[in-house]
C-alpha cells in the first residue's frame, strides 16, 4: 500500500431515522439511533474514537504510507430531494461511498438517505486525482423513494428463506459490499446492495473483470468485510457463521480458506449498546501487503490466528470506532498499491464446444 484515504469524525451526526438504517444495525444501537436521530454524536463517544483514529493515522504515516483526509463537513444540515429530506451521517467510512478499480474511482449509489451527499467531503481529493489522470465516475444517483424499500420487510429468522429490505426499483450498492482480488471482485447481496446494483457494476466494468457473489447466511447482511476478506493471493479469511465454505465460488477452488476465530467479547457496556456493528468486527482488518495486516489490539484471538497463518499482525486500537460504523477496513480506502494487475482466481470452465460462446476468455483490457 502506498496511498490511502482515512475517514473523519468531525461533524458526525447520528443517522436520520429510516427503516433501511434500523434493519442494518444491532437492536440496542437501532433503539438509540431512533431516539437520537439527527443529533450530534456525544463527546463521550467521539473523544475515545478520535484519539484512536489519530494514533492509527500516525501508524500509517510511520509506515511510509501517504494518508489523505476528506474535508470537514457539518453533517447536521438538512438536505433533500423532491421526495424526502434527511440530515447527514459522517465521513468515518470512505470504504462505503467510493470503489477504486485500477485507475477509476466510482462514487456509489448508497441506499441510506442520510448518506446521499457523503462524497461531497471527498471532492477536493477526487478533483486532485482526476487532474492527475484518474477516471472519475458516478453511478446513477438513486431516487430513494418508498418504491425501493419493502414496506412489509422483517428480518428473517434462522432457517427462514433470505429476504432483503431493498426491492429492484433501481440500482443501489455500497462499495463495502465488494472486495477485489486482481481481476476478480467478490460481492454479497445485502440490505444496502441489490441485484440491480451488482448488475450495474458488472456491466460497467465489462469483460476485463469478473464479479462473483458470496452467499451470506447473515440475517442482516451489510458489507462483505466481516464475511469474506482476502488477505493475500490465494488466502482468504471467512466468517464461519455467515459463510458455507462448500458453497464458495468455483474460482476459489485453489485458495486456502482461513476460518476466522470466535471474536473476543467486548466488556465495555457503552460500546456494546452504541455499536453500529456486529461481533465479527474482529475481521475488519487492513491488509498492507501480502504479509502485514493491521488488526484490533483487543482481538487477541485474531492476532494469534494471523501469526499461525504466516502473517505479521500489527496491533492497533480502533475499538471505539464501532459507534461510527466500522474499524480499520471501513475507516480506509486504499487508492494506490504497488504491483501489476493480475488474475489470482481460476478461470471459468468452457461452457461449449470450441468456437462456441464461452469457449475462450475475451481479450484482456488495455493497461
Amino acid at each position: 500500500m502506498e496511498e490511502v484515504i482515512v475517514g473523519r469524525l468531525d461533524g458526525a451526526t447520528i443517522p436520520s431515522k429510516h427503516p433501511v438504517v434500523a434493519c442494518n444495525i444491532p437492536p440496542w444501537g437501532a433503539r438509540l439511533q431512533g431516539l437520537a436521530s439527527g443529533m450530534k454524536y456525544p463527546r463521550a463517544l467521539v473523544g475515545p474514537a478520535q484519539h484512536e483514529l489519530d494514533r492509527f493515522v500516525d501508524l500509517l504515516q510511520g509506515l511510509g504510507i501517504t494518508v489523505r483526509r476528506p474535508d470537514v463537513l457539518d453533517h447536521g444540515h438538512r438536505f433533500g430531494t423532491p421526495d424526502w429530506s434527511s440530515r447527514g451521517f459522517t465521513n468515518s467510512c470512505p470504504r462505503d461511498s467510493m470503489l477504486v478499480i485500477g485507475d477509476e474511482i466510482i462514487e456509489t449509489p448508497m441506499a441510506w438517505p442520510c448518506r446521499y451527499f457523503e462524497t461531497h467531503a471527498y471532492r477536493t481529493i477526487l478533483k486532485d486525482y482526476f487532474r492527475r489522470g484518474a477516471r472519475w465516475t458516478a453511478a446513477p444517483r438513486p431516487q430513494l423513494t418508498d418504491a425501493l424499500f419493502d414496506e412489509d420487510f422483517r428480518i428473517p429468522r434462522p432457517g427462514e428463506p433470505m429476504r432483503y429490505i431493498l426491492t429492484e426499483f433501481e440500482p443501489v450498492f455500497d462499495a463495502a459490499d465488494f472486495v477485489r482480488a486482481g481481476r476478480d471482485l467478490f460481492v454479497t447481496r445485502s440490505n444496502v446492495t441489490n441485484r440491480m446494483g451488482i448488475d450495474w457494476l458488472r456491466r460497467h466494468l465489462g469483460p476485463g473483470y469478473r464479479v462473483h457473489e458470496i452467499e451470506s447466511r447473515c440475517r442482516t447482511p451489510m458489507h462483505i468485510d466481516t464475511t469474506f476478506v482476502p488477505l493475500a493471493p490465494g488466502k482468504v479469511l471467512v466468517n464461519p457463521e455467515y459463510v458455507d465454505v462448500d458453497r464458495l465460488p468455483e474460482a476459489l477452488d485453489s485458495w486456502d480458506v482461513l476460518i476466522a476465530p470466535e471474536p473476543d467479547p467486548i466488556d465495555d457496556r457503552l460500546l456494546r449498546i452504541t455499536s453500529m456493528c456486529g461481533k465479527w468486527l474482529s475481521m475488519n482488518v487492513l491488509v498492507l501487503d501480502g504479509h502485514r495486516v493491521i488488526a484490533e489490539r483487543h482481538h487477541t484471538g485474531m492476532l494469534r490466528a494471523l501469526e499461525r497463518w504466516g502473517f505479521e499482525p500489527i496491533p492497533c486500537d480502533l475499538l471505539h470506532y464501532a459507534p461510527f460504523a466500522g474499524s480499520f477496513h471501513c475507516a480506509t480506502l486504499d487508492v494506490r498499491r504497488r504491483g501489476t494487475l493480475e488474475s489470482y482466481c481460476r478461470p471459468p470452465a468452457p461452457s461449449g464446444p470450441a468456437g462456441a460462446p464461452g469457449s475462450a476468455p475475451g481479450p484482456p483490457p488495455a493497461g
